[in-house]
């Protein structure tokens, strides 16, 4: 089969021959119809999250949704046919964190879909039969990339940082592909949100699912107070730099909650203890989701409760195109490859 490959972490990956994958024990052969395309595949590749050199080639994308077309042994020959999402982190299963439903805290976590095995950039892929997510028949294959990743991932930090009725959150970085999603989840929590971005066609994106916009080029610039003189109860940070960090930290309220994804190895900030403790601040990290929140989020999509954001479609050829948009900050929401 086509499909791409990582030759050399740091670098784009290459079309070109793959052999066609077979499902060992306990596995499940995917054919793939769709790879969502956001700006973590970029650190996948980039050798964020492993750069061992024995790991490659390795064929990227993580945010893969498909149908199930042979098992290995071991496996309910029954899953054939069976619609079913990537989920991202290979977990063990076992261990206690896993056993209690958080396999995103898998404390055997043996890598990543796209990094410690090949993921969604070819027609076919194998999966341990754990990772492959159910999700309804009737989703579009294309709209379903939001599932895996940016839903779940928006639906899981709405839980970790307890957002419900009443709560003022602010997103930073929310015209991304988890930004627009996690307007939505957050939003149907029942919270007032404030979206961050810097580009107009962002702006205009975070105004038509509801929420406010307000351009945050200049942070210097930027009240604090974006709902009715009043600070927010949650900022959800989706950049992570020095400049963000100290500017969300200063737009909380008494008891707030500042929630991070941001997994960038160059970057850092500092937060003064004094200011946490007077106003009684909480700094939460909030890791991918759970496997239930991610049929939570498939059912949200399904149902129509979350819109899928897809800034940009392309063919497996044209993938780089949706690589270039996103190192430009051109891309509205979510780039989905078509398979």
């Amino acid at each position: 089969m086509r499909g791409y490959r990582i030759e050399s972490w740091g670098t784009d990956p290459v079309l070109t021959d793959v052999p066609d994958p077979v499902p060992g024990r306990g596995e499940v052969l995917v054919q793939v119809e769709a790879c969502g395309v956001g700006a973590t595949v970029l650190n996948c590749i980039n050798g964020d999250l492993a750069n061992d050199p024995e790991l490659l080639p390795r064929v990227p994308g993580h945010e893969f949704v498909g149908v199930i077309r042979d098992v290995g042994p071991g496996v309910d020959p029954t899953v054939v046919g069976r619609r079913i999402a990537a989920y991202f982190y290979l977990f063990c299963g076992r261990c206690g964190p896993c056993t209690t439903g958080l396999e995103q805290r898998c404390s055997r976590l043996a890598g990543f879909v796209g990094v410690h095995r090949d993921g969604g950039y070819a027609p076919l892929a194998t999966l341990p039969v754990r990772n492959a997510v159910a999700i309804p028949d009737d989703l579009d294959p294309i709209a379903a990339t939001v599932v895996p990743d940016a839903v779940a991932t928006s639906l899981h930090l709405t839980h970790r940082a307890g957002i419900g009725t009443g709560d003022r959150v602010v997103i930073m970085g929310a015209g991304g592909g988890v930004g627009m999603h996690a307007i939505q989840t957050t939003l149907n929590a029942g919270a007032a949100v404030v979206g961050i971005d810097m580009t107009t066609e962002k702006l205009d994106a975070i105004s038509d699912l509801g929420a406010a916009a307000a351009r945050g080029e200049d942070l210097t610039g930027l009240s604090p107070e974006l709902f009715g003189g009043e600070r927010a109860t949650v900022v959800v940070d989706f950049v992570g730099t020095p400049e963000t960090v100290d500017w969300s930290l200063d737009a909380l309220g008494m008891g707030g909650r500042f929630v991070t994804l941001t997994t960038f190895r160059d970057r850092s900030a500092t937060f003064r203890s004094r200011r946490m403790v007077f106003q009684e601040l909480a700094l939460l990290g909030s890791r991918y989701t759970t496997r239930t929140e991610l049929e939570h989020a498939a059912r949200m999509v399904s149902s129509g409760a979350v819109k899928p954001v897809i800034g940009a479609t392309k063919r497996l050829e044209d993938v780089l195109e949706l690589h270039a948009m996103l190192r430009a900050n051109e891309l509205v929401g979510r780039g989905a490859l078509e398979l």
